[in-house]
């Protein structure tokens, strides 16, 4: 229920005027924070998962943002406003823009046959992938609550048997007209039909199956190929797979949005993969052959000796493939080094001789700041 849930803006930890920059951030601040794969078999922290992907989900969406700002969790509710405008004062009537300008007009708002084919709504559904099957490309079922034609009654809404009939009013039309003597002359007004409500028929035995509407909501699950390279909150649309239409109309389509879960030691920077190597004080002095992680799985690497904390290294064609199918973007090692915290007697006895004999040209950054500083202070 709307009103168990907790704030979405208190759920990512960020204030109500965050920039999208801030809300990304966030998310995937918290996201990693309470990942399944850093807590395994912590069922409170695969709740706080999800919520955090519920609340990115409706931040990171520029409309549901407006209406959850405005409206809290009853604006993102999928049943929001269904009826025409709940809660304003329009429930339940037959409310056209087009009968004001015809009262007012004599007849000049023109209204749509009723049994014009109309294509059926959108539909959308969200579909969570890991960070390499974001990478590599992936089949996922996605299930999907739709609207479809009535079996029973073949989309019709009259009992088995029977069809509907003609409005005897109308004609068919949905709209009556009527003529009135005026000071000014006669006015002619145009309204929907009282008898059939604009639908331009007549049900007289409803089909139970659907109470007369021609159509039912039912649960399905649609298969998705998800191609490689795709990136978080991108959206695959399927054509067809949406709200059955009315009157033989098209079907909408389904609109899938994707979310990739933060990966524990990448980040993704359109194509590019990032990686942040640590190196120990000795294996960037000397040079090393490491065990590098990759999308591909573990390569070996040579350290140059001499290598400095932030230098980068580019691994080509590591990267993220181009979700066109052309190419693929590189992975970067920058690096870091990672300094003891806890040394003996004896390897701090070493490491003070040999800073005694390290020679001032070894550190080239230091002397430079140093000259630097000084030359600042002499000017």
């Amino acid at each position: 229920m709307a009103e168990n849930k907790r704030d979405y803006y208190e759920v990512l930890g960020i204030g109500k005027g965050a920039s999208e920059d801030e809300i990304k951030k966030a998310y995937r601040q918290m996201a990693k924070k309470y990942h399944p794969d850093l807590n395994p078999g912590d069922k409170q922290a695969e709740a706080r998962f999800k919520e955090v992907n519920e609340a990115y989900e409706m931040l990171s969406d520029s409309q549901k943002k407006e209406r959850y700002d405005r409206y809290g969790h009853a604006g993102v509710d999928p049943n929001f406003g269904a009826g025409g405008y709940q809660g304003y004062g329009f429930d339940g009537m037959d409310f056209d823009l087009g009968d004001i300008f015809s009262s007012f007009f004599g007849g000049g708002g023109k209204r749509q046959n009723p049994n014009t084919p109309r294509r059926g709504s959108d539909i959308s559904s969200q579909v969570v992938i890991s960070f390499e099957e974001a990478a590599r490309g992936c089949k996922k079922q996605v299930d999907i609550r739709v609207v479809t034609s009535c079996k029973e009654c073949k989309g019709n809404g009259a009992a088995k048997g029977t069809t509907p009939k003609t409005c005897s009013s109308c004609n068919g039309s949905g709209q009556e007209r009527r003529q009135q003597r005026t000071p000014f002359g006669v006015v002619q007004t145009q309204t929907v039909c009282s008898k059939c409500r604009g639908k331009g028929t007549i049900i007289d035995n409803p089909c139970r199956e659907c109470d007369g509407t021609g159509h039912v909501r039912t649960s399905n699950s649609v298969g998705i190929n998800i191609p490689a390279g795709i990136d978080d909150r991108q959206v695959i649309s399927i054509r067809g797979k949406g709200n059955a239409g009315t009157n033989g109309g098209p079907a909408g389509d389904l609109q899938v949005v994707v979310a990739v879960r933060p990966h524990p030691i990448f980040e993704r920077d359109g194509y590019t993969v990032w990686y942040e190597l640590p190196l120990t004080f000795t294996q960037a002095a000397l040079g090393a052959e490491v065990e590098v992680p990759t999308l591909d799985g573990k390569i070996n690497y040579t350290i140059k000796e001499g290598t400095q904390p932030g230098d980068m290294f580019t691994l080509k064609g590591k990267g993220i493939p181009n979700i066109n199918g052309r190419g693929r973007g590189d992975q970067i090692l920058k690096v870091t080094i990672e300094v003891p915290q806890k040394l003996s007697a004896a390897q701090k006895k070493l490491l003070k001789e040999f800073d005694e004999t390290s020679a001032e040209g070894n550190y080239p950054k230091r002397k430079g700041f140093f000259k630097k500083a000084k030359d600042a202070f002499n000017s």
